[in-house]
């Protein structure tokens, strides 16, 4: 396939003050200023290449699970080679979403406030935490069961990981952090767990 075959049908979606690296310069571009951006993209392209942090990446991905097109493929720009987000290949990876209906593609937290997270957090039938602790991490990996959620240190470090479908946590009170972006109000109840469809990932 030519690299203009390549291209065809690629449009890179580009997140607030975030420069198009080089090597995307000449494709079809649009500056995102809401969902609705982000809508129409989606609605003619086979590929959309993303150039923001996680959390636009995350944003661009919720959406298409929104409006039922996770069969458009989705890259991030990032790095040296810029240009592997149009060549790479797509690969279906498992959606992690939570009971708001967000996608995550890089990380999310829960977090407690002053006083550390408090209460309990299950994956599948594992018991990950029962009382206080700093907080928990919660990743999408590639390949099923689809997550991994592990307790963090004082410091944020993971400590021991657990696979699985589903993580879901029950508590006085919590932050949600999704991406490096906090939730805007308090949690009791919060569950991150696989869709049931999965997504087209470049890279």
């Amino acid at each position: 396939m030519s690299a203009s075959d390549r291209a065809a049908g690629v449009v890179v979606l580009r997140f607030g003050e975030h420069r198009v690296p080089r090597g995307l310069t000449g494709l079809d571009t649009v500056d995102v200023a809401g969902s609705a951006d982000v809508d129409a993209a989606a609605a003619g392209a086979r590929r959309l290449v993303v150039v923001g942090a996680d959390a636009d990446l995350a944003t661009v991905l919720t959406r298409l699970m929104r409006t039922e097109r996770l069969g458009v493929e989705l890259a991030a720009a990032r790095g040296f080679f810029p240009r592997s987000a149009v060549t790479g290949e797509a690969r279906r990876v498992p959606l992690i979403r939570d009971d708001a209906g967000i996608a995550i593609v890089g990380s999310a937290q829960w977090r407690g406030f002053e006083q550390g997270l408090f209460g309990e957090a299950v994956v599948d039938d594992t018991t990950l935490f029962t009382g206080d602790v700093a907080g928990v991490r919660i990743e999408p990996t590639a390949e099923m069961p689809g997550l991994r959620a592990a307790v963090q240190s004082g410091r944020g470090r993971p400590q021991r990981w657990v696979a699985g479908r589903a993580a879901q946590l029950g508590t006085t009170g919590a932050r949600v952090i999704r991406d490096g972006v906090e939730g805007p109000r308090e949690v009791k109840r919060s569950t991150f767990y696989r869709h049931t469809e999965g997504w087209l990932r470049v890279g």
